[in-house]
């Protein structure tokens, strides 16, 4: 069948008076309804369906019609299967097309009438409406209406379909519809679940294709049709939209989008990942995005926690990668689907961008950037130090900075005042030093996050140690750095006269730091901190220590080797 569209020729034969039977020569044909477009024309040896009221030129008094039968009328033309009339005045008629055919005697039942119902010589008007055409040496007609920029796979038979259509007879009339049901029509293709014209006009289409379908009858329903919405004989017109295609043998299909330079790990069976994602269809619809939630999408790789084909997609992804993800129904949610959201047998398509991932048993990561040339100390546990710092996530989004405020930030290491990624990070530092350190979740914030720092997060800190005070024990104000005065009243009695009062503790004690020999808690203001020291040395309260009032320890007290509270 051309589906070109050809001109329409328009004839008419007319016969000015016709005063009886002998004056019609020949079948007269009025053509009072012609349809724009007309891409089949009726020729000899074609099977038409049409419905048609028969009436007799003389008194117009009707004799037959198949709209009283309530059925079209089905024929083949040219072969002597219908009066010679009839037979000629349906030659080049049009689907749609209505004509009026006037048939002299000798071109219809002649001068012995038919059945008592069609008398001698009677001259026969047929009022025609043609609804359908079709061969026997008719094809699957395929014409594509539109079809993606790129496919990168057509259909094929065993393949597994998902489409849309709207199926109309040949004369335009509606029979069925997807859209109208809301549901995609889903089955294998070229495996016999079909009728045998669409089968085949199936084969080829790219998700998002458009096609036009004809089907001639003898590879549709043929001559029982189907119900009351498809008669016998019926062309079958299908305008179909290829929404989704899988063969039960696919597998994941990964394609990176976006690597980033550098990347010395990849996801590994075990690994907690966080990621973002857009998950859509084959035709590109959107069913669920971790965007709108303004939150990452967080799980263990490999173990379940998230469909089949996900799950393998996951392996092997650097931090900050982009993937596109194409996962067949089998790998998804299969069949069933999940509710409204993805029907049964969806092919789902995950963008997805990873934030960062860990394990449970990574370490923190600690690399030093810059190191100066001296460094007399190092910071450790009990140390006062102020740092400067920058904390990232791992996609580079800043979360918080020292640079915020008008000084570094200050902690005493030991004291749980800080993350314990962070305290190990800021441990070993010289002044001066700047490290890089990658914080894993359960050494931050853990899974469920604090303040501004989303759940299960890595965090990237860059630091530098500004300054250093070296600490004291939790508990003691001061602390000797070796052996103290051996006896110590005598030291501690600067001027001899056995009275110790604040002012001359106080010059010795700060005399020993000074010195380097004992050091005060840092942090604290010195006079405060040597008051109380005084206050508890001075047992009797009366202004003075002297000798009596430094107790020796008490029985069973561990020795103090380099640190012992005065």
């Amino acid at each position: 069948m051309d589906l070109t569209i050809s001109s329409v020729l328009f004839f008419f034969r007319a016969v000015s008076v016709i005063c009886g039977p002998g004056l019609l020569a020949d079948v007269v044909v009025d053509r009072y309804d012609v349809p724009k477009v007309c891409p089949r024309e009726v020729q000899t040896e074609d099977f038409i369906r049409y419905h048609f009221n028969g009436s007799f030129f003389v008194d117009g008094k009707k004799f037959d019609s198949s709209h009283d039968r309530g059925k079209a009328f089905i024929s083949q033309v040219g072969l002597g299967r219908l009066i010679t009339g009839m037979d000629r005045g349906l030659q080049g008629m049009c689907v749609n097309e209505r004509r009026r055919i006037t048939i002299p005697p000798h071109l219809a039942y002649g001068s012995v009438g038919t059945g008592g119902v069609i008398p001698p010589d009677a001259i026969l008007v047929y009022d025609v409406l043609l609804l359908d055409i079709w061969n026997t040496e008719d094809k699957v007609e395929i014409r594509t209406i539109s079809k993606p920029a790129s496919c990168s796979r057509a259909t094929v038979a065993s393949d597994f379909i998902r489409y849309h259509y709207n199926g109309t007879l040949l004369s335009g009339e509606a029979f069925d519809s997807s859209h109208l049901r809301n549901a995609t029509y889903d089955t294998y293709v070229g495996q016999g679940d079909l009728i045998k014209g669409m089968d085949e006009g199936l084969l080829g289409m790219c998700v998002g294709e458009r096609r036009i379908v004809i089907v001639p009858p003898f590879l549709a329903y043929g001559q029982n049709g189907s119900g009351t919405a498809v008669p016998p004989q019926a062309t079958l017109v299908f305008d179909v939209l290829l929404v989704d295609v899988f063969n039960p043998k696919d597998d994941v299909i990964v394609e990176a989008k976006q690597v980033p330079e550098g990347c010395t790990r990849r996801t590994a069976i075990g690994d907690y990942i966080r990621y973002h994602y857009n998950g859509t269809f084959r035709d590109g619809k959107a069913f669920d995005s971790s965007y709108q939630r303004k939150g990452t999408y967080n799980t263990y790789i490999g173990m379940g926690y998230v469909i089949k084909g996900m799950d393998k997609a996951l392996q092997g992804l650097c931090m900050g990668e982009k993937r596109r993800i194409v996962i067949p129904p089998h790998m998804a949610y299969g069949e069933d689907g999940v509710g409204d959201l993805i029907p049964g047998s969806a092919v789902l398509v995950f963008d997805i961008h990873v934030i960062d991932f860990h394990n449970p048993k990574d370490p923190v990561q600690i690399k030093v950037t810059h190191k100066p040339q001296e460094c007399s100390a190092r910071s450790e546990a009990d140390d006062l130090i102020q740092y400067r710092y920058n904390c990232s996530l791992m996609d580079g989004t800043l979360l918080y900075s020292s640079d915020q405020f008008n000084s570094p930030s200050i902690t005493t290491l030991g004291a749980d005042k800080v993350i314990a990624g962070l305290e190990k990070g800021l441990s070993g530092m010289c002044v001066g030093e700047r490290r890089v350190v990658v914080i894993p979740p359960h050494w931050g914030h853990g899974e469920n996050g604090a303040g501004g720092v989303p759940r299960s997060a890595v965090l990237f800190f860059e630091l530098e140690l500004v300054e250093l005070q070296k600490g004291i024990p939790e508990g003691y104000m001061f602390v000797w750095l070796g052996d103290g005065p051996d006896p110590l009243f005598p030291a501690m009695d600067l001027n001899g006269d056995r009275e110790v009062p604040l002012e001359e503790f106080s010059a010795f004690i700060k005399l020993q730091v000074k010195e380097g020999k004992g050091r005060l808690r840092p942090g604290l203001n010195a006079d405060t901190i040597i008051k109380d020291m005084f206050n508890k040395q001075d047992q009797n309260q009366d202004g003075k220590i002297v000798e009596d009032e430094l107790a020796p320890k008490a029985h069973g007290e561990p020795e103090q080797t380099r640190r012992d509270e005065l």
